[in-house]
């Protein structure tokens, strides 16, 4: 019977090992797995760490969907506990927050470019469709940002009763709409369009604009505003 021998992080010259190289060339030198390893910490008892990262980026088909995961999702991956699974998130989710993070006063929405650039990094890579709402001040700056459903968009799914609870929630003057196309293509579909209509005859009954509604694909977008869909 043919035996194989799985190399560990231990086994590695120390300057191979992705901990020491990134204290010498930096976080950017470092390939997914490797970052990947190093939020992991260690492997399994038959992987190390290194092994166990570029195992998972395969099983999930790279950074994209890893990141739509959830917690539970994660520990069903071998390799991945609760411990790791909450590490894992943490790291993603401060990714995300950077990725949107500005400096100094709020951020004020003037257009619909405003809102798109404002989402789009978080929106453009994840695996299901997320629908988010920024809420603005009568000022049109944006008081906070919530993830209001996951999953296919449709009425079931997307309820105004849920949007404008939240608007009310934060005080909200008015609200924009968002919402990704995993494919990539930002085309709003039929749903898409009568879920706005609805949506903004909603706010008019509560007093809350709904000032747009953008569609985010992958590296583009759509305000359905702009188009004349709502």
């Amino acid at each position: 019977m043919e035996s194989t021998t799985t190399i560990m992080l231990r086994d590695l010259p120390r300057e191979e090992r992705p901990r020491e190289r990134m204290l010498r060339s930096g976080a950017e030198a470092l390939s997914h797995a490797e970052l990947l390893a190093i939020l992991l910490v260690t492997g399994t008892r038959k992987e190390s760490a290194l092994t166990v990262a570029q195992r998972i980026l395969g099983q999930t088909s790279g950074l994209r969907q890893l990141a739509d995961m959830g917690i539970e999702e994660l520990i069903g991956i071998n390799g991945i506990g609760p411990a790791k699974a909450v590490q894992l998130k943490a790291a993603i989710e401060l990714g995300r927050r950077m990725a949107v993070s500005r400096v100094g006063d709020r951020v004020v929405i003037r257009s619909p470019r405003d809102a798109a650039e404002l989402l789009a990094e978080q929106l453009r890579y994840l695996q299901k469709e997320h629908f988010v709402c920024l809420f603005l001040n009568t000022k049109n700056q944006v008081i906070a940002q919530e993830t209001l459903s996951i999953g296919s968009l449709n009425a079931s799914i997307v309820h105004p009763r849920e949007v404008f609870r939240a608007a009310i929630k934060y005080g909200s003057a008015s609200i924009v709409c968002a919402h990704n196309h995993p494919s990539g293509d930002p085309a709003p579909s039929p749903e898409d369009i009568a879920i706005t209509k609805r949506l903004v005859e909603s706010g008019r009954i509560v007093g809350i604009d709904v000032l747009d509604h953008i569609v985010v694909g992958d590296g583009h977008f759509v305000s359905l505003k702009e188009q004349g869909m709502m």
